[in-house]
């Protein structure tokens, strides 16, 4: 019970400092949105969620957005506060990750996902989320006991979040077979052909 109370405090805190973005906004309910639809709120807003993470200056924040796409429209995670995710891979983990297999053995070393993310207000507008971070590193220390995963976070305006490993990995660590990945729908995922 304990874990389930931090997680969802862990949410909240995270997902509550989100700013509307005024100009992307929509009269269909989320849950009725359709890709188009989607991909439209996310065309809008990408810009700004991108230039919001770069703001800091941190290299990663920039430098993912010249990756590969894993998927081919935002789709809602329901594990990342039922946002839309946009997910990215750099050239090392994006062939081993759009397999997309159930069962799969470790990612390579320096294999790193990014993931854009916003949310639809009830009032049908756009809010700008964190940006979400796994990179795979060498079997060491503390990151042996979160499957080789560094998590990191950072908020719309680019500023460090600082989350607890353990955390993240509560959630990711029930994909062991996949090498703690979880997986967009697949309607929403790239193409492996």
């Amino acid at each position: 019970m304990k874990a389930i109370l931090k997680i969802s405090a862990f949410v909240a805190v995270f997902f509550a400092s989100s700013a509307a973005w005024a100009a992307c906004t929509t009269d269909v309910r989320k849950d009725d949105l359709t890709d188009e639809q989607v991909q439209s709120l996310y065309d809008c807003v990408k810009s700004e969620l991108r230039d919001g993470y770069a703001s800091r200056g941190e290299p990663l924040t920039k430098e993912y957005q010249e990756w590969r796409a894993a998927t081919k429209l935002p789709g809602i995670s329901r594990v990342h506060g039922k946002r839309f995710l946009m997910i990215f891979a750099n050239n090392v983990a994006f062939d081993e990750y759009v397999k997309f297999s159930q069962y799969r053995g470790a990612m390579p070393v320096g294999s790193i996902l990014a993931m854009e993310s916003f949310n639809v207000t009830k009032r049908g507008k756009v809010k700008r989320g964190p940006l979400f971070l796994m990179t795979k590193v060498e079997t060491d220390g503390e990151q042996a006991t979160f499957g080789n995963w560094l998590y990191m976070a950072f908020k719309p305006s680019g500023k460090n979040i600082r989350i607890k490993q353990s955390l993240c990995h509560g959630c990711h660590g029930s994909f062991v077979e996949q090498d703690s990945l979880g997986y967009p729908w697949e309607e929403n995922r790239v193409s492996t052909n």
